[in-house]
């Protein structure tokens, strides 16, 4: 089916004024979760600095003169650091142009959307931010799995897999963690799955709780390996990066709730 442009967007969408940088959230990567802000800002800026898990069919959504600029963050590749792509945000937007600057998923959840803003204020750089949906979200539903459900669990918490060094993260009370909140969503956790699986049992999680991992989530090539606490480093050498780990009785909702697998190929 072809999709026919013909929905007239808000009125008040905000102007993206000459010296501003934008700082937009792509999704978790399906084209269809942008937001229409996300959208208009793509209409208006000149230049775009972009992540490496932005879809290049949301840049085609750009204007055709806007310049395109890669600045995206890899493990294990040679990638810009956080302070040089700060600096090259504000360079740009003190020449005047619209700056958007365009990540993934959502620039204030584990985005470092918040660094690239505070540099900004330093720096007396006016700004918006434009949230995105998180994989944490989005990625979840599109496997079919609600991160909340009134059955299971009445609380959700998102940890990041790694720190700033790289690392298992060493700031965290790994037995509160384990016996907080039911479900547990991890964030770039395949490098230390097998470290996180024993920090959670040791703390107290069972080894047989059920697990989701879920590879490139929302894209074509979205893949979804469910396992357990126990068998979940095993279970990694399944998938690839990026990808999101769910842990809690929600997961068992995928047996029931897999709804983009039900979809005709046509409708994907």
């Amino acid at each position: 089916m072809t999709w026919q442009a013909n929905i007239t967007p808000p009125r008040n969408l905000p102007e993206f004024l000459p010296g501003w940088v934008w700082l937009v959230g792509a999704g978790p990567g399906d084209p269809g979760l942008m937001t229409l802000h996300g959208v208009n800002a793509l209409a208006q800026a000149d230049v775009i600095v972009y992540d490496a898990l932005v879809d290049t069919q949301i840049l085609d959504m750009a204007r055709p003169e806007a310049e395109r600029i890669y600045a995206g963050k890899r493990g294990g590749k040679p990638s810009p650091t956080q302070r040089s792509i700060s600096e090259r945000l504000i360079d740009l937007a003190k020449e005047g142009r619209r700056v958007l600057r365009l990540k993934g998923g959502d620039p204030f959840v584990f985005g470092r959307g918040g660094e690239e803003a505070l540099a900004l204020v330093d720096a007396g750089i006016p700004f918006r931010v434009v949230p995105g949906v998180t994989a944490g979200i989005g990625g979840m539903a599109y496997a079919g799995i609600p991160a909340t459900h009134r059955e299971a669990n009445s609380a959700v918490t998102f940890v990041t897999g790694h720190s700033v060094t790289g690392d298992v993260p060493d700031n965290l009370d790994w037995q509160a963690l384990a016996k907080g909140a039911p479900v547990l969503i991890f964030y770039m956790a395949i490098k230390h799955i097998g470290e996180i699986s024993r920090r959670l049992r040791d703390g107290g999680r069972p080894a047989d709780e059920p697990v989701a991992l879920i590879a490139s989530a929302t894209t074509p090539d979205q893949k979804v390996v469910t396992c357990t606490l126990e068998t979940m480093e095993e279970a990694a050498k399944q998938v690839a990066p990026p990808a999101i780990v769910a842990i809690g009785p929600v997961v068992e909702l995928r047996k029931q709730l897999d709804w983009l697998s039900a979809l005709p190929t046509s409708a994907e």
